[in-house]
Formats: structure tokens, sequence, C-alpha cells
């Protein structure tokens, strides 16, 4: 059943657009705004009690925050769709063995944040509150998470941060919107109502969020990884990121897919740090 509900509900969205293109797209965008998990589990729960927890407000929205109180840098780190702040556990280790000061937080809708959507757009302001709230020298971002935070970034340009690493990261919103579009089934009126809600409520058709325009003008050093062998945000998009990203270095990997689990990413993570 699994398999065939994108494609059911996008038939019924597709029906509604043919008696309200902007309808449907509000539908459309709503149904893509969605998480389906990332809550934390039991097992999850446990370790991130470790650290301490502070809820940090957007506007109506608690963003939870994890923190290992150590001397050096303050690092966010930041996760992707449908993961919360236990993703990062490895790394946190490993980073608290070196005595920096890490913060880990949930997304909107993730984890122990509240909120019910969740939108590139509206984790950046989140992610950028919690840098902020925090004063992070490094923001590591892994998929989605990447994007947004430098978006965040373009927008409001905080001195304090000094470095980004991207892990998976899109280039676009154009390629996410386009897989969904595709995943779902979606027809051209069902589209041209997604573009308009766009439009209305974000100021920019998806196409303005490209790396020509978000990366052109960041400052922070930069640190890109990106796997050759990933299925969900394809190496073309770090080569994207690369190409308009001056202050950056491209580091491929292959094996690890898109979650870029490994001791080796942890290894060009730190080594970036201490740089």
């Amino acid at each position: 059943m699994n398999t065939y509900l994108p494609k059911i509900i996008g038939f019924l969205i597709n029906l509604i657009g043919f008696l309200s293109s902007s309808y449907a797209g509000k539908l459309a965008i709503t149904v893509f705004s969605l998480p389906k998990k990332g809550g934390v589990k039991e097992n999850e729960s446990k370790y991130l009690d470790t650290a301490t927890q502070e809820a940090v407000r957007f506007g109506d929205i608690s963003i939870m925050t994890y923190r290992w109180i150590g001397s050096k840098e303050t690092i966010l780190l930041v996760h992707g769709w449908e993961s919360n702040a236990f993703r990062w556990k490895r790394l946190i280790r490993t980073l608290q063995s070196l005595d920096y000061d890490v913060i880990a937080l949930d997304a909107p809708a993730h984890g122990k944040s509240g909120g019910k959507l969740f939108t590139g757009l509206l984790y950046s302001e989140c992610i950028h509150t919690v840098a902020k709230h925090f004063e992070a020298h490094v923001v590591i971002g892994h998929s989605m998470g990447g994007m947004s935070a430098v978006i965040g970034q373009q927008k409001y340009r905080l001195t304090s941060i000094r470095k980004l690493v991207l892990l998976g990261s899109p280039s676009n919103f154009v390629g996410l919107f386009g897989r969904y579009i595709l995943m779902m089934g979606y027809n051209e009126s069902v589209v041209n109502g997604m573009n308009r809600y766009c439009l209305k409520h974000y100021n920019h058709l998806p196409e303005y969020f490209s790396a020509a325009n978000v990366f052109k003008d960041i400052q922070a050093k930069g640190l890109i990884i990106h796997d050759k062998d990933d299925q969900i945000i394809p190496y073309n998009d770090a080569l994207e990121i690369k190409a308009h990203y001056k202050n950056s270095e491209l580091i491929t990997t292959t094996g690890f897919g898109h979650r870029l689990k490994s001791k080796k990413v942890d290894h060009y993570i730190v080594a970036f740090l201490n740089e």
C-alpha cells in the first residue's frame, strides 16, 4: 500500500486541481511539508538526556536544543528531513573528546521540537535563531539542514559563523520539488498552484533558491562532502554548490550513500575544524 499511496494522494489532488489550481497547490505544499517520521525513540532519548536541554523559541515554535559544553569553539549540528539530533551521536562524541562546545537541535515537527510542518525556509529561520542564541562559530548541516543553514546565513550574515560544513546537501529547491512532483504524479494545474503558493508566501518562486543565488555571497569558509552513491541528493548538486561557493572545498566519497555516517567523514570534518 505504501508504494501506491503517493500516487493515490497525487491523483486526488490532481482532481482538486481541475476545480481550483490554487487550493490544490496549497494541499500539495502541505503534503510536502508533513514529516512522517523524525520523532525521538526511547534509546535516542536516553542519549540526548546526557546533554543540557534548552528550548529556544522562534515565533510560536519551540526548538529543542541539546548542549555538550566544551571550552573550544561552539559547533551547531543541524540534521535533515525526517531525522533528529540523535543522528549526530558519533560525531558529538568525537567533538566532545576534542573539547568543542557542541550544540544539536531538533528541526520543527521533528524530535522534541514543536510545530507540525517543516519547510526549508522555516528551518532556515530556526537555525539562525539557535545559531544567534548560542553564538555558534561553525554550523554542520546534513542534507536539507545544510541548505537551510546557508539560506539563513545568506539572509542574516551572522558574524560569529566562520565555517560551514555541508553533508549531502541539495543545491536548489527545483530539484527537490521536481522529485516530489514526479513521485506524486502531479499535473500542470497542481504544479502551477504550488509555484503561486511559493511566490505568495515566500516572495520567490522555487527557482530563486539555487546555488547561484544562495551561495554567491557567503563569506564563511566551507567544506562540502558528498557521496557519489547518494541516491537522495544527486552528486551533481555538490558540483553546483562548489561552482558558486568560492570559499569552499569539495571532498567526494564513495560507498557511504546519503547518510554519510562514517569515521572517515568525521575525520574530514575534524581536519577542517583544525585548519
